[in-house]
């Protein structure tokens, strides 16, 4: 049963791949426009995530995205569609697990970020899709908010603890490190915060220097003039793939957000979406 679906997702890459080789940054750039009641989104893809940018248009080209709905409204954080089950679907249905059966390799780009207004696609878990692949068809836009320098520093420091907590859980699944593993379950059993404190300070400085070794997250000037000026989810940088920005039509992202929202954070009343490419 897993060999077809296998082969399915490898014809669906090659496809995006053959697609995306005839786009250079060098060529005119490429824009759709998102139609919602509340006004019109254009939005800019980017030449540089050639996968993302290949697979919408695609999708918009097919209508996909027609009458489908922002189905999960985040204040001062994020608007989210493109899952086809939101499509005349019922007001107590739960939506965000629809797709187009496929997902997309991450394209991680420096020099992309999540400032205020960009296209980014949304994805599952961490622990179900440890390369980040991108949903074939969800994405978000985000509104997000305005930082201090004081709170970026404290992002930083954040988002290299789970960093280092990662190259630790690592390190203890390492099949030369089962001793590490032995000594850990032994902790466990006895219920010391003590033991546990000092098995974490142990494996610290090794963390710490491989860390040290991969490069520590660090937001660069751009990042933070326009964090703490226009805004936006720094925290979501490197962990999700931005593949364009709103260049006009800012303002609705902060209508949609303002909407009042139920359970999942679903509108009350419905925001629905038409996206058209410009010619």
């Amino acid at each position: 049963m897993k060999k077809p679906l296998y082969l399915f997702l490898i014809a669906i890459t090659t496809s995006l791949l053959l697609f995306a080789f005839t786009i250079s940054p060098k060529e005119k750039e490429s824009y759709v426009i998102i139609t919602t009641s509340y006004g019109d989104m254009k939005v800019k893809l980017y030449n540089e995530t050639p996968l993302h940018k290949a697979n919408f248009i695609k999708l918009v080209s097919e209508n996909f995205f027609d009458d489908l709905l922002f189905h999960r409204v985040i204040k001062d954080f994020m608007i989210q569609g493109g899952d086809p089950d939101s499509k005349n679907s019922t007001p107590e249905a739960v939506l965000g697990n629809g797709g187009p059966g496929y997902n997309i390799p991450a394209e991680f780009v420096p020099g992309l970020f999540h400032k205020k207004g960009v296209l980014a696609a949304a994805r599952e878990a961490d622990q179900i899709n440890p390369k980040k692949e991108s949903s074939g068809s969800q994405f978000y836009i985000v509104q997000g908010k305005i930082f201090s320098n004081q709170e970026l520093d404290m992002i930083e420091s954040k988002m290299n603890q789970s960093a280092k907590n990662q190259i630790m859980g690592k390190l203890l699944m390492a099949p030369e490190n089962e001793l590490l593993r032995v000594k850990l379950d032994s902790i466990k059993r006895s219920g010391s915060q003590e033991a546990m404190m000092n098995f974490i300070k142990e494996l610290d400085p090794i963390a710490e220097k491989e860390l040290e070794k991969q490069g520590k997250r660090k937001l660069t000037a751009e990042q933070r003039k326009l964090y703490t000026t226009i805004g936006g989810t720094p925290h979501l940088d490197g962990s999700y793939t931005v593949f364009g920005e709103v260049v006009d039509g800012l303002n609705v992202i902060d209508s949609i957000a303002a909407v009042k929202t139920g359970k999942n954070d679903r509108p009350a009343s419905d925001v629905k979406m038409k996206i058209r490419l410009v010619k």
